[in-house]
């Protein structure tokens, strides 16, 4: 079996053909995105092994591995995976805790399996739980850490043992030495070239440059700068960077110097499994916040799968365990580089992970030309993007709620680190949640009447436990002798602890204080909605109904909603209701006068949808007639609708009356049917009332679609076009149930 046959067998031969054309879909855009990723992924992966005490090497070869494996495996389109600055720390102390690299390997592997376990129990979920307040608040302090900690680079500046980022060590240690040092020791050359640079960066887009679709800005800088260095070395010496100021690859001499395979005989030393959890899952959290965070950034906003993710992780963290390796995470600051410089598709991850390997084997001497300031640049552009003022402004725009977590988030991540920041963030953002349940459960309003307040309680759609105090207090503090209609109608899930709760309130506390509790719409138990349904439950798709026949459909499927209890509330402010309600409507409603149930409720459509006529008996006056075709050919209404129902109490008052021998100015109602002989005398005597008062209903309805299409020429022309359709339906007041009929064919 070859290794298409193999993709064929777990995604299916059918979306194999369209996994190669998305993937090589925009080479144009996805080849320089793909090296401008690697120029800025290798310093980085140098730095963060550097940074954990391991083999420089092994940074190289995640990278390669992040690259190449997992990008071939995951589904993000634009996030990029490498060495994890955010476990830098956990590498550190693990490796000086177990003694040797090779035993710290094998906690990798394990590591790698256990978030392949994971990623198969469908732990992904936990990213859709996510914030976008708590993923802003991450971008923006990456974006800070990368302006702050770059601007050495750009400068010239070596900061300590590693000239690369450590997001291990906490961000303000050593500030002020740092800072003095900066000044003291600055490099005139990286200096020029950083402006130089920043110089392309900012007027790339502003000049004729721009029409160069194919060379993105971000390579032209590392070339330029190459290309000025080298200028320097031999006409401005004094401007020449070399050294500590370009970057430096570890030359291969021999397969032995690149791969460190896994003691495996300390397969049963518990720190090896304790070392193995830990970095399963600090690395499973920072790739589910990355991934979240790079989607956030995409363009396209398409969604990465995050099991898919915690799989494809799992896989390269066992390999690059197994062949000396550090742990692999979906990394921010790289998916941020691949989004800006234009990458489309995974193909762009690939490549850089392929240029990481050939770098490695044959281009050591090439790359090592690069200077660190043309890089730092890079970065520094990516920071302040991520780290604007208008996001910060955006952010206060939208409340405190939305503020504070993004603005505490952006300070624990510069104070901490990453997992700390986002726990810290993540809490402030569950206060404002439990904050906004406990007053925004339900919609309450009273009114006054002659027998005193009257109060109406709606419940949302959905009300978990969160939700209870706001509920009891509402509740327990209404005035004795009031009445309170709780209505559940809307609610597709109530918690037992609520519907607990509305028993004891109506059970004991209202009988004790006078107060009359009517329910509406409770059920006793609800079963939690699969996200398939609730996601279909919710689509508004009145504006794709394009025939008779589809808003027929669509009325079909609002009245099953009502059946099931599965409504979907549509509560309008003033302005939203004027702007609704100039859409052409779907249907002309005609129904009795006896019929006060709300359409728009039985049928579940929007407010504005329906016009609403009323006939009596459901049968159609000459003037009726004409009004619904005002409805049509003026309002826009597609579809003519009779709704007849159950028990109609005119017609089976006119009954016993014409039954009983006596007179009543209702007969008009059952003179059409009984005229016709549709009804029998037979059946007058012998069948019951009820049944006899339905069955005159529906032969109204039946006569009233024939007077439309006799006495009326433009709705007679519009059903034989399709334009319009004309149907009758019958509302069984027991079950809530319409019986509709097929469209009238001409």
């Amino acid at each position: 079996m070859n290794i298409e046959d193999n993709i064929s067998s777990v995604v299916g031969k059918s979306n194999v053909e369209n996994l190669k054309r998305s993937i090589f879909s925009k080479p144009g855009k996805d080849i320089p995105a793909g090296i401008v990723v690697f120029l800025v992924a290798l310093p980085l992966c140098l730095g963060i092994a550097l940074a954990s005490g391991a083999p420089l090497i092994s940074g190289l070869i995640s990278g390669i591995i992040g690259g190449i494996v997992i990008g071939a495996i995951s589904q993000s389109d634009v996030s990029v995976s490498g060495p994890a600055a955010s476990l830098t720390a956990v590498v550190l102390v693990a490796i000086q805790n177990l003694e040797r690299f090779e035993i710290f390997l094998l906690a990798l592997v394990l590591g790698g399996l256990i978030q392949l376990a994971l990623g198969l129990m469908k732990a992904g979920l936990i990213a859709d739980y996510l914030p976008t307040s708590i993923i802003k608040g991450l971008l923006a302090a990456i974006g800070l850490i990368l302006i702050i900690s770059q601007i050495p680079y750009a400068m010239g500046v070596e900061l300590g043992k590693s000239r690369m980022m450590d997001y291990s060590q906490n961000f303000f240690t050593g500030a002020q030495q740092k800072v003095t040092f900066i000044f003291k020791s600055m490099a005139p050359g990286a200096i020029t070239l950083s402006l130089i640079s920043m110089g392309v960066l900012v007027f790339w887009d502003k000049t004729f440059m721009r029409k160069l679709k194919l060379v993105p800005p971000f390579l032209v800088v590392v070339i330029l700068g190459v290309i000025l260095n080298q200028f320097f070395k031999y006409v401005i010496p004094s401007l020449y960077l070399d050294g500590i100021h370009l970057v430096n690859i570890p030359k291969i001499e021999g397969f032995a110097s690149f791969v460190t395979f896994p003691d495996f005989t300390a397969i049963g030393n518990i720190q090896v499994w304790t070392y193995a959890f830990t970095i399963a899952l600090i690395a499973s959290i920072a790739s589910l916040l990355a991934i979240e965070a790079a989607d956030n950034l995409d363009p396209h906003k398409r969604r990465s799968p995050p099991n898919r993710e915690l799989v494809a992780q799992g896989i390269g963290n066992t390999l690059a365990g197994l062949v000396g390796g550090i742990p692999i995470t979906s990394v921010i600051v790289r998916s941020s580089v691949n989004i800006e410089t234009g990458a489309e598709t995974k193909l762009s991850t690939i490549i850089h992970g392929t240029l990481l390997l050939v770098s490695v084997l044959f281009l050591s001497s090439v790359i090592n030309l690069i200077p660190l300031a043309s890089l730092a640049v890079l970065l520094l552009v990516v920071g302040y993007k991520l780290a604007s003022v208008t996001i910060f402004k955006s952010m206060y725009l939208k409340g405190w709620p939305q503020f504070l977590p993004f603005v505490v988030t952006t300070l624990s991540i510069l104070v901490t680190d990453v997992l700390i920041g986002v726990m810290i963030g993540t809490a402030v953002s569950i206060f404002f949640l439990l904050r906004g349940n406990f007053y925004n459960p339900f919609y309450i309003e009273s009114t006054s009447t002659p027998k005193g307040k009257v109060y109406r309680l709606e419940l949302s759609n959905e009300v978990s436990f969160l939700n209870k105090p706001a509920i009891k207090s509402t509740l327990w503090n209404l005035p004795k002798n009031s009445q309170i209609i709780i209505d559940a109608t809307f609610a597709t899930y109530i918690e037992p602890d609520v519907i607990e709760i509305l028993h004891d309130f109506q059970d004991t506390f209202a009988r004790e204080n006078d107060i009359e509790v009517i329910m509406t719409g409770l059920r006793e138990s609800y079963a939690a909605k699969n996200q398939e349904e609730v996601m279909d439950v919710n689509t508004e798709v009145t504006n794709v109904l394009a025939t008779p026949q589809d808003i027929l459909d669509y009325l079909k499927d609002g009245n099953q909603r009502y059946v099931d209890g599965n409504l979907v509330s549509r509560r309008l402010r003033n302005k939203e209701l004027m702007d609704f309600i100039k859409e052409a409507p779907l249907a002309a409603v005609v129904n009795s006068i006896d019929m006060r149930e709300p359409l728009n409720m039985l049928l579940n459509t929007g407010i504005g949808d329906l016009i609403p006529l009323r006939a009596a008996g459901n049968l159609m006056s000459d003037f009726l007639i004409y009004s619904t075709e005002i409805a049509c050919r003026k309002q826009g209404a597609r579809l003519i609708l009779l709704m007849g129902n159950s028990g109609n109490s005119f017609i089976s008052e006119a009954l016993e009356c014409y039954l009983a021998g006596k007179e009543s100015y209702l007969y008009p109602l059952l003179g059409p049917a009984l005229a016709s002989r549709a009804i029998s005398p037979e059946q007058l005597v012998k069948e019951n009332l009820n049944k006899l008062v339905d069955e005159i209903t529906l032969w109204n309805l039946a006569e009233s679609k024939r007077r439309i299409m006799d006495q009326n020429q433009y709705i007679r022309e519009q059903v034989s076009l399709g334009q319009l359709g004309l149907c009758s339906a019958f509302f069984d007041r027991e079950t809530g149930n319409i019986e509709f009929s097929a469209l009238v064919k001409v």
